[in-house]
Parts: C-alpha cells; sequence; structure tokens
C-alpha cells in the first residue's frame, strides 16, 4: 500500500537570518521531501514563507505587523516561495503545483470535496502539491498558528498516514532545552492532556508565528482523523527519511487509536460554529462522561443566530468549550425551551427531534486534564 504523508514546513525554517526567503533551505527540503518521493511516497507540503520571502522584497525593512501589510508582502511572496520551490523539485525532475486555501474551503464540504478530488488527482501524476494559505484573502490565516493547523487539515483531508511538522527544536520537552539543562525529550505522546499544553511555550521566532502549542494543538486535529504525527527537526540530510522511518529527532504522537468518523471529523475541526449553548453541570457529565445527547433542561441559554443544521460549540456556565455538535433548535427555539423536560419543549416548539444536539452529532474537544 502507497504511503501517503504530508509535511509542514514554517517560515522560520525557510529564512535567512535577515528573513528573507533562503533558497538553499528550500533546496534542501526538497531534496528531503524528493528523497521520499522517489520511494513511491506520495508527498504534500504545506508551507509558510509567503510573508518572510516578500516582505522586503515589497519594501519594508522589518516583518509588517498589520493585516493589510502582511496580505501585501504575502501577494508578493507567494510566486517567489512557489518560484524557488519549482527550481528546486524540477532539480530532482519532480513537477510542483500550487493549491491556495482558506479555512471556508474545509468548512464547506462541497468545496473541501473538490480540493480532495484536486490533491487525488496531483498525486496520481505524481505532481507534489504545495499547500499555503490564501494569505492575501484570509485574514484567519493568522490564526492558524503559522500553518500548523492548516497541515493537519490537509492531512485529514488528504487521508495521510502521517503529518511531520518541522521545527526548530527536537520534538517536545519537558521544559525549554534552551534554557533548562534538565530538560527531557518527550519520546511519544499516546493522549493528549492539559498538563501537555501546559509545558508547551509561545512562538520561538521573530520570523514564524507559531508556538509549540499550536502545533500540539495541530497534532490533536490530526490525531483525530487517525493521522500519526511527527514534531521535531530536520536540518541534515536524511533526517527527514529518519522521521518517517520511526527514528527522526522529536516527538511522536499516535494516530490510529483516535480516528473519528468522517463526518465528526468535519463537526470538530473543519466546520465553522454558527453559535454557542451554555449548559449545566448535569449536562456537562451527560455529555462528557455519560455519551448521553444533550437535552432542553440541560441548557442555560443560547448565544448566536443558528438554525436546525447548523454547528454550534457548547460550553458550560464559566464559559469553558466543551465541544460542538450539531443543533436541532433554531436559537430563538432553543432559548423558549431552556431548562425545561423534552416533553414540556415538545409542547412549546416544533423541532424533528426533541434532543438539542444528538450524541451522534456531538465531538468533544475539551482536553483532558
Amino acid at each position: 500500500m502507497t504511503q501517503r504523508i504530508v509535511v509542514k514546513i514554517g517560515s522560520s525554517s525557510l529564512a535567512t537570518s535577515e528573513g528573507g526567503l533562503s533558497g538553499e533551505r528550500v533546496r534542501f527540503y526538497a531534496g528531503e521531501l524528493a528523497a521520499l518521493h522517489k520511494q513511491g511516497v506520495q508527498v504534500l507540503l504545506v508551507t509558510s514563507g509567503a510573508v518572510a520571502a516578500g516582505f522586503r522584497q515589497i519594501g519594508y525593512a522589518v516583518r509588517p505587523k498589520q493585516i493589510h501589510e502582511k496580505q501585501a508582502a504575502a501577494a508578493v511572496g507567494q510566486a517567489l516561495l512557489m518560484r524557488a520551490y519549482q527550481e528546486a523539485f524540477e532539480e530532482h525532475g519532480i513537477s510542483a503545483a500550487q493549491i491556495l486555501l482558506t479555512r471556508p474551503d474545509f468548512a464547506s464540504r462541497s468545496r473541501s470535496r473538490y480540493a480532495h478530488r484536486t490533491i487525488e488527482e496531483l498525486l496520481r501524476q505524481r505532481v507534489v502539491p504545495i499547500i499555503n494559505e490564501n494569505d492575501t484573502v484570509a485574514v484567519d490565516e493568522f490564526k492558524f498558528g503559522d500553518n500548523d493547523s492548516l497541515s493537519a487539515l490537509v492531512a485529514n483531508l488528504a487521508k495521510a498516514d502521517s503529518l511531520y511538522i518541522l521545527t526548530d527544536i527536537e520534538g517536545l520537552y519537558t521544559a525549554d532545552p534552551r534554557k533548562d539543562p534538565e530538560a527531557r525529550r518527550i519520546e511519544r505522546v499516546e493522549v493528549i492532556s492539559e498538563d501537555l499544553y501546559k509545558i508547551a511555550g509561545g512562538a520561538g521566532s521573530a520570523v514564524g508565528t507559531g508556538g509549540m502549542r499550536s502545533k500540539i494543538e495541530a497534532a490533536r486535529i490530526a490525531m483525530g482523523g487517525g493521522v500519526a504525527t511527527f514534531i521535531g527537526r530536520v536540518t541534515e540530510p536524511g533526517d527527514l527519511a529518519a522521521a518517517a522511518g520511526g527514528t527522526g529527532r522529536g516527538t511522536y504522537f499516535a494516530g490510529s487509536l483516535h480516528s473519528l468518523p468522517a463526518k465528526k471529523q468535519w463537526i470538530g475541526f473543519l466546520s465553522v460554529p454558527q453559535g454557542r449553548i451554555i449548559v449545566d453541570d448535569g449536562a456537562v457529565a451527560a455529555l462528557l462522561h455519560k455519551g448521553c445527547s444533550l437535552l432542553p433542561a440541560g441548557v442555560l441559554r443560547a448565544e448566536g443566530d443558528f438554525h436546525p443544521g447548523d454547528v454550534v460549540e457548547v460550553a458550560n456556565a464559566e464559559g469553558k468549550t466543551l465541544g460542538r455538535g450539531v443543533s436541532n433548535y433554531d436559537a430563538w427555539q432553543l432559548t423558549a425551551v431552556a431548562g425545561l423536560s423534552s416533553e414540556e419543549a415538545l409542547r412549546r416548539v416544533e423541532v424533528a427531534r426533541v434532543e438539542v444536539v444528538h450524541r451522534d452529532e456531538w465531538v468533544t474537544t475539551l482536553v483532558k486534564q
């Protein structure tokens, strides 16, 4: 069976010390990917670097901070980035294709299907898809965490076997190894817990925007789709092959035991919530620990303007998000029946089913303590 992998490369891995794009680094990573490609592996590349490649070219002395400045830099830099990649892959006799995606491309089932078909055809033709956020039109790009979450969404969309998120340190440590000589690398993670997030620091580079926390979140999204994830360092020839072989310099996150059905993947990670439902402690226990549906009796209030079939977030009374689900109620209907018994709710409003969110259309996103 052909192996399919997604590799994510961040801005800091591609930039020079002055902030521009390093052609040498692009050629190095293209060579690492080409080596796997020639072994028959289907390779998808999710890359950052458009802003880093373009901001000096456009005339900015330092990486811009304003959204419109970043978008302008990305408009220039994206062309430079793709040209560099295409030339680097051509040295290995490999064609590369550009795919620009935004969050709505994942949220829309029809658009995600078309993206999936395009990816499948490119891989069938042995072309390397190079994927980036469409920076010039998507404000949300800068909330993706330097494309970390984007790479996880792509891995799930493409039904990849593994995701490799390359960073400037050798995986996840018990503390920052650059500051604490006693820091120990975590070799393997089976379940992502709140404790894991607590040891993740902030952004590690002035060039990139993503820190270890965003990479852990990306691993969690990938694990939800059954995709095993590697977070680590690839700086020497053969490092990526070693990572793919299980001996890489980084942390491995299990994937196969955490796979969700395709519909629940969409609900939990790809959809865009249209509202929010606040629930009481009894509903929290029912949703998180008893595998029950959410009923009107457990609802405290509804926020936003949503309709039956829309995805909503569900939170406890303190506002902590518990998960996402598909609502069977309009927001106004839920407001009218909040706290009532199921029998009374059906007398008050006309709905297709009494459950506010059925357990079959519910995904817990709360990280374990």
